[in-house]
């Protein structure tokens, strides 16, 4: 499958790219084609240094909606609406959102849109693409830690079913993630307000990488 990455030059966005190239087609964008190819070719040079295949290519983020039959969208929240008003053709894609709109004041809140969250934002800006809200909940450093394993559930929210499945699909493949049907795209905000709880509970116990498994 062919995946773009919009704003991919992050800690989430590269992770995904490395984690994701060792069996699928990934093109990884950024507002700053520079920034990008210097990502792609770090990133080729970690995976391919362990002696794993990569495919990963550097772009705009314009060329990596073209390029995706999936787009991830990596970015923060903060940016969200910016960056989906400055691409196109997203039209009938498998949309992946693992946005976490919040904020640090005296601990980690959670601040939805008044869509209700992020995930339903971003339906709202791409009426015609298939929103799926995914990888919420996964520390942002622990992507790139390739060395060490996923341990994590990943809860997955949309309302178009085959496109739901497409992205459990693609958890299932990444080693030790666990993915599960959490219903439609009105509940991805009790999966986006697990992330501020998780990096609250970090800070207050001085842990690190706090995840969530479902036994």
């Amino acid at each position: 499958m062919r995946i773009g990455i919009v704003g991919g030059t992050g800690d989430i966005g590269e992770g995904m790219a490395m984690r994701l190239s060792q069996t699928h087609d990934v093109r990884l964008g950024s507002r700053d084609v520079t920034k990008a190819g210097e990502a792609s070719r770090e990133c080729h040079l970690q995976v391919e240094g362990r002696g794993l295949p990569c495919a990963i290519d550097g772009s705009s983020n314009q060329e990596a909606a073209d390029f995706g039959e999936m787009v991830i969208l990596a970015i923060p929240f903060k940016h969200l609406v910016g960056t989906l008003e400055s691409v196109s053709g997203l039209e009938g894609k498998v949309v992946v959102s693992p946005v976490n709109p919040m904020e640090r004041r005296e601990f980690f809140t959670y601040v939805p849109p008044e869509e209700g969250s992020a995930a339903q934002l971003v339906q709202r800006l791409l009426p015609d693409s298939k929103v799926v809200a995914a990888f919420n909940v996964i520390a942002a450093n622990r992507w790139k830690a390739l060395d060490e394993p996923l341990d994590y559930a990943v809860p997955v929210c949309g309302d178009d079913p085959e496109a739901k499945r497409t992205v459990l699909d693609l958890v299932a493949e990444v080693p030790r993630l666990q993915g599960y049907d959490a219903g439609p795209l009105g509940t991805a905000c009790m999966v986006e307000c697990i992330t501020p709880l998780l990096l609250n509970v970090a800070r207050y116990n001085k842990m690190r990488d706090v995840g969530i498994l479902f036994r």
